[in-house]
């Protein structure tokens, strides 16, 4: 369990989170120059179970596998086989998109930092078709996506960027904008750069050196495996919210150089150590410090003031100043942050098994309880500040994505009205064009995209810019 004189407050905070937000488990571990300092499961494994969640428990972390699949790449850069600057299509001739001379300019950086100009596409839909097949409780599809056989392989996936009829954001390199299908593609290089199935990849170079002997991403073999969360998620009738098992996998090989690893927290902390140790965790150098600097530079400004993304890496101020590393991973069932600040030597893992929960207040509770502050102080705030004058207007429409993603502006009696996703929304306005929108998880920044005088023509909401489909809310 460990920790210092903090520990009982961080155990409070934290159980407290569980019971506030519905969360049946979660699993913390914190380590200090590569030392654990805290390790502790909360809950259970299973909603209404007796087993209890544990620092072995085997969860799914989701999109936080996008730093393994970038460290993958820059392993092969590393060993010579490829190069970060090489186009794209130098690898996967038949990537194309509507603007043929952004397609040929596109490189392996713009898709590590998502800022190839690929809007929210819907891709995940058919890519994790059979995977999600007779699941009640996978994400449907858009109303507004057209129906499309599964997608099984990167030339499936190829095929079908290529047929789609989109805006792209803008020029590779010029704006930030999370993108799934990008590491997929990520994944599919290395596997013809390799010769290795991704999967097999990452076990023989990433995992078995750094003794992650519980990571997989083969989930069918978790059924054999003991101590393994099960996936839930948060259903609402007559106005009751209910947690439910929804034991279904979601992930298919194609998709798990985007979010398909399953691991334990023990396990995630040595994979963090290289970016605290410069490419060394224990006794297994994975890549050079100067691999791992160029991973963990601010390439791209991100979507929130003071962050930045690297190669599969979050890279950022934090409210107290220090450079902070990170990731996220959600989806169903899953809501995985981890966190490394090196100025402290720092590193966190906070695994739960119910997605839009806030885990990631967990992952800094023993930062927290180090450095003096109380267990619940925040990593990032968004002041309340004005926005220009006489903009609203600009404001109002209706924005979707290809991954579901949906607002819609009203004004009504001169203040905005606010709908994600279908349900009504407090917002606050924090300045230049800006708002923090409050979710059950916490809040989320949102900035609008604007030229000139003409209304918005996208909306930057959490890592992804979606665009503008209507200039009313319908």
């Amino acid at each position: 369990m460990g920790g210092g004189h903090w520990a009982p407050q961080v155990r409070g905070f934290v159980g407290g989170l569980l019971v506030q937000h519905d969360i049946p488990g979660l699993a913390l571990a914190a380590a200090r120059d590569g030392a654990e300092i805290y390790a502790e499961g909360f809950g259970v494994r299973e909603a209404g179970g007796a087993d209890a969640a544990t620092p072995e428990t085997i969860f799914g972390v989701a999109s936080v596998t996008k730093g393994v699949t970038a460290l993958a790449i820059m392993q092969l850069a590393e060993a010579g086989t490829l190069a970060v600057d090489d186009p794209v299509a130098r690898y996967l001739p038949a990537y194309r998109t509507p603007d043929p001379g952004a397609a040929r300019a596109t490189t392996l950086h713009h898709l590590l930092t998502h800022t190839a100009g690929l809007p929210p596409l819907p891709s995940r839909f058919f890519a994790l078709a059979r995977a999600t097949a007779g699941d009640p409780h996978a994400a449907p599809k858009p109303a507004w996506v057209a129906d499309h056989p599964p997608l099984d392989s990167a030339d499936d996936l190829l095929a079908y960027i290529a047929g789609l009829d989109f805006a792209p954001l803008g020029p590779p390199g010029a704006r930030f904008s999370y993108s799934n299908e990008g590491f997929a593609l990520l994944g599919a290089i290395v596997e013809r750069v390799s010769g290795r199935p991704y999967a097999a990849y990452v076990r023989e170079r990433i995992l078995d050196p750094l003794g992650m002997a519980r990571s997989t991403f083969d989930r069918a073999s978790l059924a054999a495996a003991p101590d393994v969360a099960t996936l839930h998620a948060a259903r609402e009738a007559d106005g009751r919210r209910a947690i439910v098992a929804a034991p279904q996998g979601t992930y298919t090989p194609l998709w798990y150089p985007a979010g398909g690893l399953n691991t334990t927290a023990r396990d995630l902390l040595r994979y963090l150590e290289i970016y605290r140790a410069g490419g060394v965790s224990g006794d297994a150098r994975l890549l050079s410090g100067a691999g791992i600097a160029r991973m963990t530079a601010p390439h791209t400004p991100g979507a929130a003031p003071g962050a930045a993304y690297g190669y599969g890496l979050g890279v950022g101020a934090g409210s107290r100043g220090a450079t902070v590393i990170q990731h996220g991973g959600g989806s169903k069932g899953i809501a995985a942050p981890d966190l490394d600040v090196p100025a402290v030597g720092y590193t966190a893992v906070a695994l739960a098994h119910l997605a839009v929960v806030p885990s990631d207040r967990a992952a800094l509770a023993p930062l927290n309880g180090l450095l003096g502050q109380p267990a619940g102080a925040t990593l990032a705030e968004y002041p309340d500040a004005p926005n220009p004058p006489g903009q609203e207007g600009r404001y109002v429409g209706a924005y979707r994505g290809g991954e579901g993603q949906q607002l819609a502006v009203t004004r009504e009696g001169g203040a905005l009205r606010w709908t994600v996703a279908g349900k009504r929304r407090a917002a606050r306005p924090v300045g230049g064009h800006a708002f923090a929108i409050a979710t059950p998880a916490g809040e989320t920044y949102c900035h609008f995209l604007l030229e000139g005088t003409e209304p918005a023509w996208a909306v930057a909401l959490g890592s992804r810019i979606v665009p503008r489909v209507s200039a009313d809310s319908a």
